[in-house]
């Protein structure tokens, strides 16, 4: 009979529910804050760099609040009028995605790092490690909402407006206020969204056991894709640096890759493949966009966008289709190297055709642009020179067509060129033993 020694190390004693949960709560509120904090520095230089820096009435702080959750899926109401003289009749929907996108890398990377190095984990775990950040998280962007909330006076010069409101006291004004509700309400997807592609891309990150036998058909493809989508943005950063030192407007320029680079990014990768987009801009208001975007929306009806029509005034427009080629094949590839060999190349056209299209469609919803202001004299027509219409939609089932077609081409050509490289499974049987 044996006697273990006194002094002999036990097993470790088993955690208590109370700290894990108190661990959890950590986490989450380092992610959180993480996460915000990022959002509104990447704002405020956005913002200082387009000049809202001058903004009267201490407002530039309201204004860096109201793009956080604009960037965090929240909804910002533009409000204004004049009394009986005027009303206005405004409307702003648009997502500045380079804000965005700093807050959910940070926060996604933060969120996954605790659970990382292992396989599977229980359902409960995992939501309790989710449910502390959403609940913080929609706390932090009900604080922001609040905040996000301002008047403005508008400087009407020598219109009619301008002379009855300085007669009855009345000028035109213009604000925005967040919407509480529906910021919550889509503050609450946005999030929700977040943790689910953060584990469906991480590869290190465990998975409920139901739900490992998904793992060689989703991870690979989702992680590719969503590579494909930060190296446009990558793309798009080294294009802006160099139009920021060869062409002037410097600010401009970093106002819009520290505001809405993905949104131009992305938009770029559609087109690339062939997709297509309608919109038009009016009057003296706009979006930061290159020239070239600007003038073929500048018509009277709808426009359509897409490689031919901006080629027809630029050639250079061309070069979206190969940069697109490109790193769709890199794409396949990627995607090919991380699947375990066992994997067919039909398999991978058709997850990667899949990720592909689903990016496309969030793309698409996340892209797009609608804008317009204008100020009536007592209910009838427009001022002069107070209005201005900026809109950009996508044609929906033609981008995520062809992103499908697309995607499945690159993966199964990358699938093929991923057959050289030693990958996961792929176990080489050694010779056969000779004897004498």
């Amino acid at each position: 009979m044996s006697v273990s020694s006194p002094s002999s190390p036990g097993p470790p004693p088993p955690r208590s529910a109370s700290g894990v949960a108190a661990r959890a709560w950590r986490d989450a509120l380092v992610a959180v804050v993480a996460g915000f904090v990022v959002m509104a520095v990447v704002a405020a230089a956005g913002l200082a760099c387009a000049g809202a820096t001058g903004l009267p009435g201490g407002a530039f702080p309201r204004v860096v609040a109201a793009v956080v959750v604009m960037a965090a899926g929240g909804s910002v109401e533009v409000t204004g009028g004049a009394g009986f003289l005027a009303q206005a009749d405004a409307s702003l929907s648009v997502l500045p995605l380079s804000v965005s996108l700093a807050g959910a890398l940070t926060a996604g990377s933060l969120f996954l790092r605790p659970l990382h190095n292992r396989a599977v984990a229980r359902p409960g775990e995992l939501l309790a490690r989710a449910g502390p950040l959403v609940v913080l998280w929609l706390l932090a962007l009900t604080g922001a909402a609040l905040l996000a909330r301002h008047t403005f006076g508008i400087a009407t010069g020598d219109s009619p407006v301008a002379d009855l409101g300085e007669l009855l006291d009345a000028s035109p004004t213009v604000g925005f206020r967040a919407a509480l509700p529906a910021t919550l309400g889509c503050g609450l997807l946005w999030i929700l969204g977040l943790l689910l592609i953060a584990l469906l891309v991480s590869r290190r990150a465990p998975l409920p056991a139901r739900l490992v036998r998904f793992h060689t058909a989703v991870r690979p493809a989702a992680f590719a894709t969503v590579a494909l989508l930060l190296a446009y943005v990558v793309l798009g950063i080294g294009v802006g640096l160099v139009v920021a030192a060869t062409q002037g407007h410097a600010d401009r320029t970093f106002a819009v890759i520290l505001l809405g680079l993905p949104n131009l990014a992305w938009f770029g990768l559609t087109l690339g493949f062939g997709g297509a987009w309608e919109g038009k801009v009016e009057g003296p208001f706009g979006l930061p966009m290159p020239q070239l975007l600007d003038e073929v929306l500048r018509r009277p009806d709808l426009s359509r966008v897409d490689v031919a029509s901006l080629a027809q005034r630029d050639s250079r427009a061309w070069w979206l289709v190969a940069v697109a080629a490109v790193l769709l094949l890199g794409t396949g590839f990627l995607a090919a190297v991380r699947s375990p060999a066992g994997v067919r190349a039909w398999q991978h056209a058709l997850h990667l055709g899949v990720a592909l299209a689903l990016a496309t469609l969030m793309v698409c919803l996340l892209a797009g642009v609608q804008a317009r202001f204008g100020l009536s004299l007592l209910g009838i027509g427009d001022v002069g020179g107070l209005g201005g219409t900026v809109e950009l939609r996508p044609v929906l089932w033609r981008n995520v067509g062809l992103a499908l077609v697309w995607g499945a081409l690159a993966g199964f050509l990358g699938a093929l060129l991923a057959r050289p490289v030693h990958r996961r499974g792929l176990v080489e049987k050694p010779p056969a033993a000779t004897g004498k």
